[in-house]
C-alpha cells in the first residue's frame, strides 16, 4: 500500500501551490494523498469551477478553523489538525508558503513524530514585523525536507545549520501552476471576465495593475496616502486598474483618500480573470510576494512597494524592482519602464514547470 501524505492548504494561494503537486502525485502514482483545507480563509470564489481550473479534486477534509487573531486562528487549526492526524495518521505532512496554517500544521505533525515537508522553504525577508517571516522561521526550524525555489533559500538554510542532504533546490510550484493556468487561459472563453470588459474599455491602450494588501502599507494613513499620491501621478500617464482587497478599500474610505478618475477600483479577482488582466499590463505595482515571482516568470515589469523582499532572485534575475513607498523612487522607476529603459530580466533556473514532479519524486524516494 502506498505511503500517505497530507497536503495542507489554508487559503486560496495555497491551493495554487499544492495543485501542481497533486497532479504530479496522480501522474507518478507512488504515494497516496489527501488534501486538507484548514479553513484559515473563507473564499466564496473557491467553488467547483476553482478546483476544475486547477485540475485537482475538492479537499478531502475541511476543518473550518479560520477567524480570530493570529493566536486564536493558529490554536484552532492546531486543535483540529491534531484530532485529524490522530484519526488518520499520515506518513508525512506537506505544507506550503508561510501562512498560519503552515506553522500550525507543522508543529502538530512534528509533535506527533510525523515528518514535515516544506515547499518554499528558506525564504527570508529579515523583517520580523511580518507574521509571515515568523511562520517561515519556525516552520523551517522543525522541517524534515526543505523544497527551495531559489539559491537564496538554499544559502539561508545552510547558514541556519540545516543539513545539506535535506535541502532540495527544485524550482517553484507557483510557476508550475502559472504556466498550467496560462495554457488553460489560452483555450478559455474570457468574455464573461470583468477584467475582459475592462481591457475592452481601455481600447487596447497600455495600462498598469495595482495590488496592495500588506498592513504596513494599507493600515497606516500616512503610508497609504504616500503610495496613493504616487499612483495618482502615474495614472495621469498610464491608466491603472486596482483590484482592491476589502481592507484596502475600507481604509481608503476611512482615511478619506481619493484615487482620482484614472484609477479603476474593482473587487478582488479569481485567479484566471486576474491573470488575464496583469499578463498584458505595461507594469505591475504590488506588495504581494507571489506576484513578484509570477511577473518575473512571464516577463512583466514589476515594481514592489516594500522596503524588503524574501524573493531576491526576482531582483537579481527577474523583472522586479524594489521601490519602497517613497513617491519619488516609485515615479522614477515607472518613468524608466515607460521610456523602455526598464530591466528585461529572465526566468530563473528550474522555473520550468517541473518543480512539482521533482518534489513528488523526492518525497516518494524518502518515504519508500
Amino acid at each position: 500500500m502506498p505511503q500517505k501524505i497530507h497536503l495542507i492548504a489554508g487559503a486560496r494561494p495555497n491551493f495554487m501551490k499544492i495543485a501542481p503537486i497533486v497532479r504530479a502525485l496522480q501522474q507518478q502514482g507512488r504515494l497516496s494523498y489527501k488534501i486538507v483545507h484548514t479553513g484559515q480563509h473563507y473564499d466564496r470564489e473557491m467553488n467547483d469551477v476553482f478546483f476544475e481550473e486547477l485540475g485537482i479534486p475538492q479537499p478531502d477534509i475541511f476543518m473550518a478553523a479560520g477567524g480570530g487573531s493570529h493566536a486564536q486562528q493558529t490554536a484552532k487549526i492546531m486543535v483540529a489538525f491534531e484530532e485529524y492526524c490522530l484519526q488518520q495518521r499520515p506518513d508525512a505532512v506537506l505544507v506550503v508558503g508561510d501562512v498560519n496554517s503552515t506553522l500550525a500544521c507543522s508543529i502538530v505533525a512534528k509533535k506527533l513524530h510525523i515528518p514535515v515537508a516544506h515547499v518554499e522553504a528558506g525564504l527570508r525577508s529579515g523583517d520580523m514585523r511580518m507574521p509571515e517571516e515568523i511562520n517561515r522561521l519556525v516552520t523551517d526550524s522543525i522541517t524534515d525536507w526543505f523544497f527551495v525555489t531559489e539559491p537564496s533559500g538554499l544559502q539561508n538554510l545552510l547558514q541556519e545549520g540545516k543539513p545539506a542532504a535535506a535541502i532540495h533546490h527544485v524550482g517553484h510550484v507557483m510557476v508550475d501552476n502559472l504556466l498550467y493556468q496560462a495554457e488553460q487561459l489560452a483555450r478559455a472563453d474570457t468574455t464573461a471576465f470583468e477584467t475582459s470588459q475592462l481591457k475592452a474599455a481601455l481600447a487596447h491602450q497600455a495600462y498598469g495593475v495595482v495590488t496592495l494588501h500588506r498592513p504596513s502599507n494599507v493600515d497606516e494613513p500616512e503610508t497609504l496616502d504616500r503610495i496613493s499620491q504616487a499612483l495618482k501621478q502615474i495614472a495621469r500617464r498610464l491608466p491603472l486598474v486596482f483590484p482592491a482587497h476589502p481592507r484596502t478599500r475600507a481604509n481608503l474610505q476611512k482615511f478619506g483618500i481619493d484615487l482620482g478618475p484614472n484609477i479603476t477600483l474593482i473587487g478582488p479577482q479569481a485567479y484566471m480573470p486576474f491573470l488575464y488582466l496583469w499578463k498584458d499590463a505595461a507594469l505591475v505595482l504590488t506588495d504581494s510576494g507571489g506576484l513578484q515571482e509570477e511577473t518575473t516568470a512571464l516577463g512583466v515589469p514589476c515594481i514592489t512597494l516594500r522596503e524588503n523582499t524574501e524573493r531576491p532572485i526576482t531582483l537579481d534575475e527577474g523583472t522586479n524592482i524594489l521601490a519602497g513607498t517613497d513617491p519619488v523612487r516609485i515615479l522614477t522607476e515607472v518613468d524608466q519602464i515607460l521610456q523602455g529603459k526598464g530591466k528585461s530580466g529572465r526566468r530563473p533556473h528550474l522555473w520550468d514547470g517541473q518543480a512539482a514532479q521533482r518534489i513528488a519524486s523526492i518525497l516518494a524516494d524518502n518515504l519508500a
